[in-house]
This record gives C-alpha cells, sequence and structure tokens, in this order.
C-alpha cells in the first residue's frame, strides 16, 4: 500500500521564506507549517504544488527543488516539500491558515513549526536564496507582509 503524498511550499520571496499559521483542524491550529496540500490522481507534485499555493495563498508559484526526503504525517500521508519562488500575486490566508508571515535568515524559530515540517523548513532556510538588501524596494505586485 502506497501512501497518500501530502506536497508543501518552501515558497522564496525578497530572501525570505513563507510560513502560514494552521486554522484547521482543531489540533494543528495556531500551529505553522510551509503551505501546500495533497496531490490529486494523475499531477506531478510540481503541479499539485502549484495548484495547492494558487488555492491557498492566492499567489503564482515557479517550483524549483524537491528537498531530498519524505515526512510521515498521519497514517498513510507523507510531506514532500520543494522550493518555490514567488512568481505573481501577494500571499493572503484563503484556505486554512489565518495568518501568514515572512521569516529572513536566522528567524525560523520565531514560529512554531508543526514538527513534521521542521526538518524540511530548517532544509528552505539553509538554502534561502540571497537577494537584494532589506531596504530595496519589493517588485511589483510583491509587498512585505
Amino acid at each position: 500500500m502506497n501512501d497518500r503524498v501530502v506536497v508543501a511550499g518552501a515558497v522564496y520571496d525578497q530572501g525570505r521564506l513563507l510560513a502560514a499559521r494552521r486554522s484547521a483542524p482543531p489540533e494543528l491550529a495556531g500551529r505553522w507549517e510551509l503551505p501546500g496540500g495533497k496531490l490529486e490522481p494523475g499531477e506531478s507534485g510540481e503541479q499539485a504544488l502549484v495548484r495547492e499555493l494558487r488555492e491557498e495563498l492566492g499567489v503564482e508559484t515557479e517550483p524549483l527543488e524537491r528537498i531530498p526526503g519524505e515526512w510521515p504525517l498521519k497514517p498513510g500521508y507523507v510531506l514532500r516539500v520543494w522550493t518555490a519562488r514567488l512568481v505573481s500575486g501577494v500571499p493572503a490566508p484563503l484556505q486554512d491558515h489565518d495568518e501568514l508571515r515572512w521569516l529572513g535568515p536566522g528567524e525560523s524559530e520565531a514560529v512554531d513549526w508543526l514538527d513534521q515540517d521542521r526538518p524540511a523548513v530548517a532544509e528552505a532556510m539553509r538554502r534561502l536564496p540571497a537577494v537584494a538588501a532589506p531596504d530595496a524596494n519589493p517588485p511589483a505586485g510583491s509587498p512585505r507582509l
């Protein structure tokens, strides 16, 4: 029996990583995660990631690379994580989240991550792209949260 895959995105913009606070289900509410969702039949992980981030955050993203490994979730589910670049839109908590936060280098412990996200977050922060200085003007359509 194969586990069902849940995809998540380590979304980068302006040298920061996007964190999303869960609003449901109750046992996860208030904890932070990398946003994403379930892979649907016939989808690749990258396709599912783009779709899920569009549905949950209202943004367009470009998957970059898969972070090695997979992490068990509830029985029958595993988490796979990709790094992704924000292409357009301003992230908003549309589904399953009530707050979003951009985290810069060294800020990964500023939120209470879900346990299964911690290894991927550590690797995502290690891969955080170097970009323009924080006082630089943000690209159009990408204001700071």
